[in-house]
């Protein structure tokens, strides 16, 4: 990426499309929109205008958008044109001629980071947004966006600031006589309450995860237990693949299932058995190891088949009787379902959703990155360590300043170069 270029995108789907947009910023929009455009059109308004100049290469509509307040906090402009391959193409060449250059992926993003119109944290949660699957994903990634997140750090930050200067001033003042060695008792109030806010926060990471990523809900069982069924039955689809033959399924196939606004995964692993086969051995190898991530493990006996004990998991395990149009397995168990007849799946759906809700709680939390929990991490063992050193001025500060350098790398304030390349190469281009 280089800065101080002027850069352009097809902002819209893939083509033939009924309208794309391209996307253009940096110093030489006003231009380029003289000369291509009809003229710099009036602020944040959609005019009319032929494209391409004498070469009239469409017509559409174009909107500017003049430094500071834009996206980028450059001069930006964008042209709603006809979906056609042959007439974007056509325009790109003519902006290419112009002076614009392809943007790189999430450039458009970088340069609203760069120039101060987003902080990290709402860059995430831009990412977020635009692959967001579920509701629940969306109005996480939003507020994230929105800068609810942001604002939290913020209020914290001028809380370790107050603090700072009460320590620091002893500091500075140590031979001053008035100077008092004892911390008022609203700056250990102020400590504690912080303290408890950052550790509220760290708790909901795991919630937070959940939201973005999904529930894992890993089928386990004998083969021919009645997995991929289920699966193709939750999923209204043929996803799997169904046979009578034992050691069908030999690796861990993955399927989203959207409940009440909340996402699930769900993991259509191997039978359970002793085999002789190397590639279903390793099936059945991969399908332990998912059940010991997974979230949730849905455990499935049909009478049909030789009931096996369940193994220990640390996720939530809830036994599932199927095949029940031939009859119900032996031992306990929480739903019994039939794919065939459909009895039961709703009662399925309704304990997953009542789960997701124990799980996830009302609204999505905010914090849902590894990058969250490290800082965040950082940040409460500094104020432990603030607490054990009130003894020595000089360490108390410094625990306070690793607790404000690790909120200010979280919202991108301090070395951000580390996490940039990656972050914004998940950024599609035009964006």
């Amino acid at each position: 990426m280089r800065a101080g270029d002027t850069i352009m995108a097809l902002s819209s789907g893939s083509l033939p499309a009924g309208v794309a947009v391209i996307r253009l910023s940096g110093p030489l929009v006003r231009q380029i929109l003289d000369n291509v455009a009809g003229g710099v059109a009036t602020p944040r308004k959609m005019v009319l205008r032929h494209i391409g100049g004498e070469k009239r290469l469409d017509q559409g509509l174009v909107a500017f958008f003049p430094n500071p307040n834009s996206f980028t906090g450059e001069d930006c402009a964008e042209l709603h044109v006809h979906g056609s391959p042959a007439g974007v193409k056509a325009i790109l060449s003519l902006l290419r001629e112009e002076g614009a250059r392809l943007a790189e992926a999430g450039e458009f993003t970088r340069r609203a980071f760069e120039n101060g119109k987003l902080d990290l944290l709402a860059v995430e949660g831009l990412g977020d947004l635009l692959t967001a699957d579920t509701e629940k994903q969306r109005q996480q990634a939003l507020a994230r966006y929105d800068g609810k997140l942001s604002g939290e750090i913020d209020n914290w930050r001028e809380a370790l600031l107050d603090l700072r200067a009460e320590i620091e001033a002893r500091l500075d003042f140590s031979d001053e006589g008035d100077v008092s060695e004892n911390l008022p008792e609203h700056w250990h109030i102020k400590l504690a309450d912080l303290e408890i806010a950052i550790a509220g926060a760290l708790a909901s990471v795991d919630s937070g995860r959940i939201v973005r990523e999904g529930i894992r809900v890993a089928l386990a069982g004998a083969p021919n237990a009645g997995k991929s069924s289920l699966i193709n039955a939750l999923a209204r689809s043929d996803i799997a693949i169904v046979s009578d033959e034992a050691g069908t399924t030999r690796d861990v196939r993955e399927v989203p299932f959207d409940i009440n606004g909340q996402l699930f995964i769900l993991l259509d692993l191997a039978g359970l058995r002793e085999t002789d086969s190397k590639a279903e051995a390793e099936g059945i190898r991969r399908a332990h190891q998912a059940m010991e991530q997974a979230d949730v493990v849905l455990w499935l006996s049909a009478p049909d088949v030789e009931e096996i004990m369940p193994p220990n998991v640390t996720g939530r395990l809830l036994r599932i009787a199927t095949k029940t149009d031939m009859g119900t397995a032996s031992g306990q168990h929480d739903v019994a379902i039939s794919v065939s007849t459909g009895e039961g799946l709703s009662d399925l759906v309704s304990k997953l959703s009542r789960i997701a809700d124990g799980m996830v709680g009302g609204e999505p939390a905010l914090v849902s990155h590894e990058r969250d929990r490290l800082a965040l991490t950082e940040a409460l063992e500094a104020l432990t360590e603030t607490q054990q050193a009130l003894h020595d001025w000089e360490l108390a500060a410094e625990s306070l300043r690793r607790a404000s350098a690790a909120l200010e790398r979280m919202i991108g304030r301090l070395d951000p170069e580390k996490i940039l390349d990656r972050l914004f190469s998940s950024f599609c281009i035009g964006k």
